[in-house]
């Protein structure tokens, strides 16, 4: 993913941390591969730059975690203001004696740095620091425009089809729940305060109509006139609408009954790295307007966060982690870079997260809405919500759009009509998620793994904020326990610990046989699944009364089942002590149609057993005997991925052949090298930066099931059939927002000089397009050619040479194509090295094109 750094342009990039670097001297210098290497070429390009500064050491929340409910928030606040001066004092008096511009953050342990490369070089230096990185802009989901479906009857209400499609309106009605005394947060691009279906509930509202934004309102961003409430942009105004929107009798929100409050994270259609830290920050510990006395007191019960990026970068799960011990339920949107598998983005795909995937009005998923897994193997979405063709409230009216931005804010309110319902669920998380995955409605689709009732599409189903509640509300009662390490197997040597250890069962508690993260699961009345914590305890809450069979698993180690019995009002005990299982060795060879394949990845789903394969496609791996799902996977290129079950039982030699990858149109590839064309042809374009050139073809192009006729070049790698595009920041691919309907050739933030430039040629039976020697923005010196060969038979031949410099190995570009609505492409590269000197991938069609009438056309060039 490429980063665009210019005075005055706000950056749109993905979630990936783009980072740059410094002129390496040949002795490198302290702290200098803390320095990623995006800051580095960033520093070398300007004088001055901002960066981050994040410290080694996290604050222990556990205190909080323990505490009651209402004093979680204060517990954070102090615990990490604390941790945070302590730890960050030696970095602040560095950067106060050079007279730097910094801000420190409390919530993630890091410093928001303005200075030179000297200065980032004189900071990471300190060992307290673990890494210096460059700064992003996190992009939001662009809303789609949708059409506005009729409301459906439910119960006594003619509501919205995706408030009856929750079952939120019997919540209202046959159980006098709305959401009264919960109070939900939003991190969004802003709220329209005054709007009809919000004023009321909005919580600086006193009952008299006076307003006091103190507290309830947070605009990190400076863009709103006077420090009042306001949304440059509509996306916040939607989601919150969702939440609690109620204008008369018109409900559009699952929770009218509750109140909330807002902070700015977003400027408008992206997010800054400082405006989610400061958002997040203040959730926790809302403030005043100007940031100044913090009250944990008023924190909200629940975040609604309609946001997401790509990849799995961590540089939030300290806020989302905060979060949680503060006892803030932590609701995100799943992302919109589906229909592909991995796709979920960050920061819901972390494990702490509750990311919502999005489904229509017949409950079919949507095609944007992002696949898992996510974290460590994780199922993610955790659950879908309605999330296409919602109405809502936007800036001065209503408006119907779609994106799991929109599916997002329908779990959040449903936690506050938990809460509402069920007080003593207030500030349980844990509980909480159970309850939702437990009530939801089991939607089958294994396409992208998982099973029928717990899959990386539908994630635990579909939300039913009725089931919910009133699963929430039946006598029941609680089991609880504590998982540990086999008396023999703790005390039997120090070796059979440290395999252990190897294993995953690292989180061995200071008593040295307490196991965190073993999963407890319970098949009875209902069926429910929990985690150990640090200390190997668990907690199953709000089981309904019967007998149930119990199963504790852990990676490493035997499994344990037994029968407890639940009865209504008590706490059963369940206590289990794991056996660790021996291990044996699994090794193989990893090969494709083009021969052995290098650097795949090897993993057993949802297990931390993972490797890679070499050059020559060897892996070797050691696992605990059992039953796994083996998954190796490419880092890219023409390889498919090929998922099977193996038992181990003894050490085994076990060879995976990985078919061919095809999109779903068809299109397949096969590298090459070699075979290099030039163009002959310069052609000019109005700007030596992010500009586009028009080219006539001479013969239509056959490209996803359609005839092109004209192509638009632009600077950054790409070649776009409906016009020009010249987006400098490059994703994942296939994705719904544009430029869709495109080839990347090398899409990253290139730019032209007097040494290089755009060439085309043609012949009877081909269009060469040439970007040669181009130059990466911000550093002149790296540099590379590519060439683009457009067969007559729908054939796409790209070609890279002239690499010159660390970016030229495509680590921060996306070599692909895409169809036209960005619902299918073949991605052969995304932010992985696939590019070598004289290397190139042909893209071949699945079938030869169709007849059509050959015009003439006008050459391009001379080939």
């Amino acid at each position: 993913m490429s980063v665009h750094r210019r005075p005055g342009i706000a950056l749109v990039t993905a979630l990936a941390l783009a980072m740059t670097s410094i002129a390496v001297p040949a002795s490198a210098a302290p702290g200098d591969s803390k320095l990623e290497p995006r800051l580095r070429a960033q520093l070398a390009a300007n004088r001055s730059t901002t960066f981050w500064v994040e410290l080694r050491d996290r604050a222990d929340l556990t205190p909080a975690r323990n505490a009651a409910g209402d004093e979680r928030a204060a517990r954070v606040h102090r615990i990490a203001t604390e941790h945070a001066a302590r730890s960050q004092a030696p970095v602040r008096a560095l950067l106060t004696s050079r007279r730097a511009s910094f801000t420190p953050y409390w919530i993630a342990n890091t410093i928001r740095v303005t200075g030179d490369a000297a200065l980032a070089a004189a900071v990471a230096a300190r060992p307290e620091v673990s890494r210096v990185l460059a700064d992003k802009v996190v992009p939001l989901p662009k809303l789609m425009p949708a059409a506005t479906l009729p409301r459906v009857h439910s119960g006594t209400q003619n509501a919205e089809w995706n408030l009856a499609r929750v079952q939120a309106p019997r919540v209202w009605d046959n159980l006098s729940i709305r959401g009264d005394g919960i109070v939900v947060a939003t991190v969004d691009t802003g709220v329209q305060y005054d709007h009809p279906a919000l004023a009321a509930s909005y919580r600086g509202r006193a009952a008299d109509g006076t307003l006091q934004h103190d507290y309830s309102w947070f605009d990190p961003t400076g863009l709103c006139a006077d420090g009042v409430p306001c949304d440059n942009a509509g996306h916040g105004t939607h989601t919150t609408g969702t939440m609690v929107g109620l204008d008369g009798d018109h409900a559009i929100g699952v929770a009218p009954g509750a109140r909330w409050i807002a902070a700015k994270g977003c400027e408008s259609t992206d997010c800054s790295t400082a405006s989610l830290l400061a958002a997040g920050q203040w959730i926790v510990a809302p403030t005043d307007r100007a940031g100044n006395n913090p009250r944990p007191d008023l924190a909200p019960d629940v975040v609604n966060n309609s946001w997401s990026g790509w990849g799995s970068d961590p540089w939030y799960s300290q806020i989302v982690d905060a979060w949680v011990a503060a006892g803030i339920f932590p609701a995100f949107s799943n992302g919109n870079t589906g229909p592909g598998c991995t796709t979920a983005g960050t920061p819901g795909n972390y494990t702490a997260a509750y990311a919502s995937g999005a489904h229509d009005s017949a409950g079919d998923i949507a095609s944007f809405s992002s696949r898992g897994s996510g974290q460590d193997g994780t199922v993610k979405p955790d659950i879908a919500a309605p999330g296409v063709d919602v109405v809502s409230s936007v800036p001065g009216g209503y408006a119907s759009y779609s994106g799991t931005s929109m599916a997002s804010p329908h779990t959040a309110a449903t936690v506050a009509l938990l809460w509402s319902a069920v007080p003593e669920l207030r500030h349980d998380i844990a509980t909480t998620r159970q309850v939702l995955d437990a009530t939801a409605t089991d939607t089958e689709d294994t396409s992208c793994g998982g099973s029928p009732a717990r899959n990386n599409v539908f994630g635990e189903g579909r939300l039913d904020a009725y089931a919910a509640v009133l699963g929430a509300r039946q006598p029941s009662g609680v089991l609880a326990g504590t998982v540990s390490v086999a008396p023999s197997a703790a005390t039997a040597s120090a070796a059979t610990a440290s395999a252990a250890t190897a294993f995953g069962a690292g989180s061995v508690a200071r008593q040295g046989v307490a196991l965190s993260g073993a999963t407890v699961s319970v098949t009875g009345p209902v069926t429910r699944q929990g985690t150990t914590g640090a200390d190997g305890a668990f907690r199953l809450a709000l089981l309904p009364p019967g007998t149930y069979d119990a199963t504790i698993t852990r990676y490493g180690y035997r499994a344990t089942a037994s029968t407890v019995v639940v009865s209504a009002g008590e706490t059963a005990r369940l206590d289990a002590a794991l056996d660790p299982a021996p291990t044996v060795i699994l090794t193989g060879t990893v090969t494709g149609p083009q021969g052995a394949v290098a650097d795949a990845a090897v993993t057993f789903a949802g297990t931390p057993a993972a490797t890679r394969t070499g050059a020559d496609g060897r892996f070797t791996m050691s696992a605990p005997t059992g039953r796994y799902e083996l998954r190796v996977q490419p880092r890219g290129g023409c390889d498919g991925v090929r998922t099977q079950g193996i038992d181990l039982t003894a050490d085994t030699t076990l060879d995976v052949t990985l078919p061919a990858h095809h999109d779903a149109y068809g299109y397949s590839c096969a590298t090459t090298t070699g075979g290099y064309a030039e163009g002959a042809q310069r052609r000019d374009t109005d700007s030596n930066d992010d500009a586009a050139v028009r080219v006539d073809l001479p013969f239509p192009l056959w490209f996803y099931g359609q005839y092109r006729s004209t192509a638009w070049v632009s600077t950054n790698g790409q070649i776009a059939f409906d016009g020009p595009e010249t987006a400098f920041t490059n994703v994942a691919i296939p994705n719904p927002f544009p430029p869709n309907n495109t080839i990347s050739a090398f899409w990253d933030d290139l730019s032209i000089d007097e040494q290089g430039g755009i060439y085309t040629a043609s012949g009877h039976d081909s269009v060469i397009v040439e970007w040669r020697n181009m130059r990466f923005y911000g550093a002149s010196s790296q540099r590379l050619s590519i060439s683009v060969e457009l067969g007559r038979d729908g054939t796409i031949a790209i070609h890279h040479r002239g690499l010159q410099g660390a970016l030229a190995d495509g680590a921060s570009a996306t070599i692909g194509i895409e169809n036209a609505d960005g619902t299918d492409g073949f991605q052969f590269a995304y932010g992985t090295t696939m590019t070598a000197e004289g290397s190139g991938v042909t893209f071949h069609p699945p079938t030869a094109p169709p007849p059509t009438v050959r015009a003439h056309r006008p050459a391009v060039g001379t080939h």
